[in-house]
C-alpha cells in the first residue's frame, strides 16, 4: 500500500513538472502579453530603415542605345570592262581626290579605233562643206545635202561611243577619301565587276542607332546626342540629320542617323558606339530614389517617416531614370521618404532611421 502511494506521488510530481515546462514554453506565465505591447511589439521590434529627404533638383531623362559608326561615303571600286591593268596610280591607305585616275586598263585597241574614226570625221566634214556650198548654188538637192550631213553626224556618234569605252578603262575616284587595300596587281587581267579596292570618306562620319517607338517623337532633326566608343570613355557629340520616316515592324523602333565631323579622323567606320540621348531635363524636380516608389494598380505609393512611424502616401510620378523618380504630387519638399525595407513596411508601422541617403 505504501509502495503504491509513493508511486502515485512520483507520477504526480513528474506530471506537474511537465505542465510547468509546457506553460513556460507557451508563455502562460508571462507577466505581460504581446497584445499589451502594441500592434508591432516593443521598441526592439522597430524596423531600421534608410531614408531620403525629398528636395528639388536637376533631373534628366535619357535613353541609352547602341549604334554603329558609318562612313560618310563608301564604295567598292571595280572594273567596268575586261582587260589588262597597265597602271595603278594609288598607294594603299592614301588619301585621293575626287576625279583622280586610280587604275588604267589597256586601251590601245580603242585608241586605234578612235584615230581611224577621226580621219573619217575629217573627210566627212570636208564633204559637208562642199555640199553646203553646192546647195546654196542650187547645184544639188536638199536630200543630197541631208545625206552628207547625216553621214558626218553618224561618224561623230561613233567617235563619242569609242571615247565612252575608253573612259571605262580608267577607274577614277567618285569622291575624295581614303583608299583601302588593293586586290589586284599591275599586269593582271580583270573582268567586269571585279573588285579593285574600297574607297571610304571618313570625314565626317555618321552615327546610326535605333530608338524605341514610344520615344520616336522626341528625336528630331538637329537634336544633339552624346556617344562614346568601345574601350574609350571620351564623350563625343553629334547632331541628328535624318530620321527614318517609318517604324520597323519587326523591332518597333525608328532608325536615326547623326553626323560627327571627325576632323581628327579618330573615329573609324564600323566601330561600336554607345548612344545617350536626352529626352527631358528639369531644373527643379522633386525626386526620390527609384526603389522608394511602390507601383500599385493604377497608382504609385511611397512611405513617409513621421515621428517614428511609416505613413503611406499616394503619389503622382513624372519622368524616371535608373536612380530617381520625379514626384509630381503627394509629398512636399523636405519630407523624409523611406528608401529601404519597402517590402516589409505596413501602414503606421514603427521604424527607426539607421542611415540617410544623399
Amino acid at each position: 500500500m505504501k509502495r503504491i502511494t509513493r508511486n502515485i506521488i512520483i507520477y504526480t510530481l513528474i506530471a506537474g513538472v511537465v505542465v510547468v515546462l509546457i506553460g513556460y514554453r507557451a508563455g502562460w506565465f508571462a507577466k505581460e502579453s504581446v497584445a499589451a505591447k502594441g500592434d508591432y511589439g516593443s521598441e526592439e521590434r522597430e524596423l531600421p530603415v534608410t531614408v531620403y529627404i525629398a528636395r528639388p533638383g536637376e533631373l534628366t531623362d535619357r535613353i541609352v542605345a547602341t549604334g554603329t559608326v558609318l562612313p560618310a561615303e563608301e564604295v567598292t571600286l571595280s572594273a567596268e570592262v575586261a582587260g589588262r591593268i597597265t597602271a595603278i596610280n594609288f598607294t594603299e591607305g592614301a588619301t585621293v581626290s575626287k576625279g583622280a585616275v586610280l587604275v588604267t586598263i589597256n586601251d590601245a585597241e580603242l585608241n586605234a579605233q578612235l584615230e581611224k574614226v577621226n580621219y573619217s570625221i575629217k573627210l566627212a566634214e570636208e564633204r559637208e562643206v562642199r555640199a553646203k556650198s553646192l546647195i546654196q548654188k542650187e547645184a544639188i538637192s536638199q536630200e543630197e545635202y541631208d545625206r552628207v550631213l547625216t553621214e558626218l553626224n553618224t561618224i561623230k556618234s561613233e567617235a563619242s561611243l569609242i571615247k565612252a569605252q575608253i573612259q571605262k578603262t580608267r577607274i577614277t575616284a567618285p569622291f575624295s577619301g581614303t583608299i583601302g587595300l588593293r586586290q589586284v596587281s599591275e599586269g593582271a587581267f580583270v573582268t567586269p565587276g571585279q573588285r579593285i579596292a574600297n574607297l571610304t570618306q571618313m570625314q565626317p562620319v555618321k552615327i546610326e542607332f535605333s530608338v524605341p517607338e514610344r520615344f520616336s517623337g522626341s528625336v528630331t532633326k538637329n537634336s544633339k546626342i552624346a556617344f562614346s566608343l568601345e574601350g574609350n570613355n571620351k564623350k563625343y557629340e553629334a547632331t541628328v540629320y535624318a530620321v527614318e520616316p517609318s517604324i520597323d515592324q519587326s523591332t518597333r523602333s525608328v532608325t536615326v542617323r547623326a553626323l560627327y565631323q571627325n576632323n581628327k579622323l579618330e573615329l573609324r567606320p564600323g566601330s561600336f558606339a554607345r548612344i545617350e540621348f536626352e529626352l527631358n531635363h528639369l531644373e527643379s524636380a522633386i525626386k526620390v530614389p527609384a526603389q522608394a516608389v511602390i507601383p500599385e494598380l493604377g497608382s504609385y505609393r511611397v512611405f513617409v517617416y513621421k515621428s517614428g512611424i511609416a505613413i503611406p502616401a499616394d503619389v503622382g510620378v513624372g519622368i524616371r531614370t535608373t536612380e530617381y523618380v520625379q514626384i509630381t504630387s503627394g509629398i512636399n519638399p523636405g519630407d523624409t521618404v523611406i528608401a529601404t525595407g519597402i517590402l516589409q513596411l505596413r501602414g503606421d508601422m514603427p521604424v527607426s532611421i539607421s542611415n540617410y541617403m544623399n
